[in-house]
């Protein structure tokens, strides 16, 4: 379903962006008997259901005007925010994290640990900076990207 997905984001991204939204994530999976297609957008303060009301009937317009349809199947399509704890996956996204509260897991444990949640000082688009936690000790690590199996904004409390 890889093809579906890369076929939405080359033809939704740039509509999405003239009304001044980002494109987080897109999906195509199926749930039961269904199909759903998924867009999760944002903008800074967040989207509200008006705006996801209005990007969801601008997004099936656009898909529903492509010849050939891309679509295997009848599909469900939703529109929504990624949420507080949304997924860091782009470069895009890592640049906007940086001074934001950030969770990292990693694929391989660093100093017997495999997860870290802190403040992200930098990013280079290879390397980053974390700041977190240690017990009472305020730590700077620097991680190489290809260590992180998944990021996400993390809410501090």
């Amino acid at each position: 379903m890889a093809s579906v997905v890369e076929t939405v984001q080359k033809e939704v991204k740039p509509l999405i962006e003239s009304h001044h939204f980002d494109l987080v994530d897109i999906e195509f999976v199926k749930e039961g008997k269904s199909w759903y297609l998924r867009v999760y957008i944002d903008k800074p303060g967040g989207v509200t259901i008006e705006d996801c009301a209005e990007a969801s009937d601008q997004i099936s317009e656009k898909l529903d005007s492509l010849d050939p349809d891309p679509f295997p199947e009848a599909y469900f399509l939703e529109v929504s925010s990624p949420g507080a704890e949304r997924p860091i996956k782009t470069s895009d996204d890592w640049q906007r994290a940086v001074g934001q509260y950030i969770h990292i897991s990693l694929y391989a444990p660093v100093d017997g640990q495999k997860v870290f949640e802190g403040t992200l000082d930098d990013y280079s688009g290879t390397d980053l900076t974390l700041t977190y936690m240690a017990k009472t000790r305020k730590i700077s690590k620097q991680f190489d990207v290809k260590q992180i199996g998944f990021a996400r904004f993390a809410i501090k409390f």
